[in-house]
């Protein structure tokens, strides 16, 4: 039995510790203004409800590779991880960094921050994005299969499909409703 969802905070964004288990790789879907304390909530199609509120470090990563325009962030792709050893003020609280990038062509390093007046080189990795898989094709051949659409549905999920691939998988595993005669 994995554990992993048992021990997720209940929280209207992404945590440290959700990533205790392992790094994750997400999809951007939108990017909105936060709060003047978070000011920015990248929405993610693997955690709808839940924002990934990055640092301003991992801002300024994700404005080095990608431009300051975050309206052009929609469908690029993060592999984020937890460092326990982030810290806020004096104390180790663990934080999250993102390890790899989709949407550049050779690892980036950006000079952040580490304490006041001193700097740390941060280097991001290429996300490779697997051979791209027509997952609608693949739904459609399996006949109304409702397992294994299911099994499709995790996988496109997790490859980071579009939304409106996922909702098309899910239509062809619900079954229509069955009309019946009217009584005459």
């Amino acid at each position: 039995m994995d554990l992993t969802q048992s021990i997720a905070p209940k929280s209207d964004q992404l945590n440290a510790d959700d990533l205790i288990s392992g790094p994750i790789t997400v999809t951007i879907t939108e990017v909105r203004a936060g709060t003047p304390e978070q000011p920015v909530d990248v929405i993610l199609a693997e955690y709808p409800g839940r924002a990934y509120r990055p640092s301003k470090s991992m801002r300024r990563v994700m404005v080095s590779a990608w431009g300051a325009e975050a309206s052009t962030y929609a469908g690029h792709r993060l592999t984020l991880v937890r460092n326990p050893e982030i810290t806020f003020g004096r104390d180790k609280v663990g934080g999250i960094e993102i390890a790899e990038m989709s949407h550049i062509t050779k690892p980036l390093t950006v000079a952040l921050t580490a304490t006041r007046g001193k700097r740390k080189n941060f280097t991001v990795a290429v996300l490779t994005t697997p051979a791209a898989r027509d997952f609608l094709a693949e739904a459609k051949s399996l006949n109304g299969d409702t397992d294994k659409l299911r099994a499709l549905y995790m996988d496109a999920q997790q490859a980071g499909a579009t939304p409106e691939t996922l909702t098309n998988i899910r239509a062809l595993a619900t079954p229509a409703p069955v009309e019946t005669p009217a009584a005459t």
